[in-house]
This record gives structure tokens, sequence and C-alpha cells, in this order.
């Protein structure tokens, strides 16, 4: 469990700018099936240069991942890696709009600890982070998901945040440089890391678009332990949209702006934080926004209530407004009156500022 101080939101606090901490997990784990993959072979080679200790397990049974209470089970998931192959299910893709065509995971669990977190819930069992050794086989899988006459997108961030381990795995790498040979395919992915030098010389060939999530300051600095600073996003979120000729990845890039949070002073903030993108991206690139308000489910709020039983994050449910899906289950978000003021703020503010740079969808 991650102990944090208890800071109001609105507090101010001076801008940080630390980039993130390298997770280095205290016990990386691989399965037999894992080590029959020539990219499992691949992942061993890079976590031992990292002077990593490697378990090799007997069976394809993942153990010890469960202490003695919730908190002792959520440390220890936190700070294991299991690298393993991809179920056959995971070759059945599943449609993720409003963000991309299709989902394509390169593992499940995430090193941050978000306080948030949208896998509360969405994954099963402990949160250990499970890397897919097998990765090459799932991308040449996604090639029959390719819509003829029409670019098809894969989202690889569903499950993971892919820079805040791709100094383990090189997974990311190896999606951006398959994708960049796939003229009827684009990939999507978005992160609160900062460690992008690896990413910058990958022929992408402008199929990738790289995303960054990014909050207002307080947010960021309250609710997103483990991550970069905002300040070191934006800065990363700038070298990769660079051209190559000034010394960038040349890369499309994006802002997911997530989650928004009526916060005490929220506009004040908000603005804060528009202005400081405006002012690193103060150069003609390929730049789209995605507005995703804050919402959780029931079991997601039982679980992150454990994970992190001191939040200050609001969960009150009472507040709320419902909003169920097709198959029975619901969801609490903001208030009709209150979701329209945001998107309205938000849209107004962004236009201003970023004329040419699409607004993809609020949700």
């Amino acid at each position: 469990m991650i102990d944090l101080p208890q800071l109001p939101l609105f507090d101010t606090a001076p801008v940080r700018t630390h980039a993130a901490k390298i997770w280095l997990p205290k016990r990386v784990v691989f399965t037999p099936d894992a080590l029959d993959e020539e990219f499992g072979q691949q992942i061993l080679s890079r976590v031992e240069a990292h002077g990593l200790e490697v378990e090799l397990l007997k069976s394809n049974r993942i153990t010890n991942l469960r202490g003695a209470d919730t908190a002792e089970t959520y440390r220890r998931a936190k700070s294991t890696l299991a690298v393993v192959k991809a179920p056959p299910s995971a070759l059945r893709l599943q449609p993720t709009p409003p963000s991309a065509d299709w989902q394509m995971n390169l593992a499940e669990g995430c090193p941050a600890h978000c306080q948030y977190c949208y896998l509360a819930g969405s994954l099963s069992g402990p949160p250990v982070v499970r890397v897919f050794a097998n990765l090459p086989q799932l991308l040449e899988n996604t090639a029959q998901y390719e819509q003829p006459g029409r670019l098809t997108s894969f989202e690889v961030s569903c499950y993971t945040d892919v820079l805040g381990i791709e100094h383990l795995t090189g997974s990311l790498a190896e999606c951006i440089r398959y994708y960049g040979q796939r003229e009827g395919a684009r990939l999507r992915f978005v992160s609160k890391y900062d460690h992008v030098d690896s990413l910058l010389s990958l022929p992408h060939h402008g199929h990738t678009r790289a995303r960054f999530s990014l909050n207002a300051e307080p947010v960021v600095r309250r609710l997103e332990a483990g991550t970069a600073s905002l300040e070191a996003r934006l800065q990363a979120l700038r070298r990769l949209a660079l051209p190559v000729a000034e010394g960038g990845g040349g890369y499309p890039v994006g802002v997911v702006l997530a989650p928004i949070m009526p916060i005490p002073d929220w506009q004040q903030h908000y603005t804060n934080l528009l202005d400081r993108l405006a002012a690193t991206l103060d150069f003609d690139c390929d730049l789209t926004v995605e507005f995703i308000s804050h919402r959780f489910t029931p079991g997601s709020k039982d679980v992150l209530l454990q994970w992190y039983p001191n939040t200050s994050l609001d969960l009150d449910e009472a507040t709320r407004a419902v909003k169920r899906n097709k198959f029975g289950g619901h969801k609490y978000v903001y208030q009709p009156d209150d979701m329209r003021t945001l998107k309205e703020w938000f849209y107004q503010e962004w236009q201003r500022r970023f004329p040419n740079a699409p607004i993809k969808y609020w949700t």
C-alpha cells in the first residue's frame, strides 16, 4: 500500500518536474511456456541486464502472490513481473470504442499506483504485471482484423502502461516496428511515464500515435503515485512530436485528459494545464485530444478502497448519476448538468488554443 500524505486536492505546492522512477520489480518469474518463445528469451535478457534475479517456474501457474491481508497482497503483486504466454483467448480481439477499433494487449497490470485505477475490478486476482512472451504471434494475429479500404486502429494500453514496463520488455518497440510496416493499420498507446529515448529513432512511418495521459497538477501530484510528473510528461510529449530533423521522433501525438474531475478551483487548475501544454507544443504537429471524465463501478470502488483505504478520491455515489450498459452493469458518472458544464468548458478552451487539433470524443 502506498502511504501518501493527506493533502487537499486544491493545494498550491510548487510544480514538480521529476521523471518517473524506473520500475524494478522485487520478483520476476518466467513460466516454461514463456521461455519457449523467442521473444520471451529476449525479455529474459533485458531483465537480467538490469541485474534482476529471475525465478524460473516449473509450471505455468504463478503462485505466492497473496499475503496475509489485502495490503500485503497488493504490495507483493505490484512488485512482481510475471512473463507468461498469452492464452488463446487473447487472439480473439475485443472492440474498444471510442479509443480504437480493437484492443491488442501486450501485457496486463501496471506498475503505477493511481488511486482511481481503471484496472481495479477489470482484471481478476492480485494486480501483478503479466507480460506476454508470444507478442509476435499476437501482432501477426491482428492482420485478420484489418478492414480493407479503411485504416484499422489497435490500442495496446487498455490493461497496462506500456512505457512503464518498456525497459524490461521491449514490447512497445516491437509493436511500433510492426505497425510501421502495415499500410492499413495504425497503433495507439498512452502513458504516464516519460522514458521515450528508445522510441525516438524507431521506423514508425507515422503509423503510431503516441499519447500521454495528462491531468491538473494537483490530481497528478495527489492521485498518480509512481508516475512521471506532469512537466516530465509534457517534455516527453514534445520530444516525440518534434520533427526528426530537430532531434525528435516525428510521431503523431495525442493527449488523453483523464480522469477529468471538478476539484475545487478546477477551471484555474485545468487552465494552467492547457496553457502549459500550448507552451510545450509551440510548433506545428499532428495532435489530437480525448476527454474522459471520472467514473467508477461498484466493483471498482470496492477494490480501490481496499487498495487505498485513505484515499481522498471522490467516490460518493449519492452525488453521481447512474449509467447502465446493455449487459445490465452500471457505473457512476457525473450528473448531467455537471457533465454538460465540464464538456462545454473543455471544448471551448481546447479549441481556443488548438483549433487544428481534433477532439476525438468526450466520455
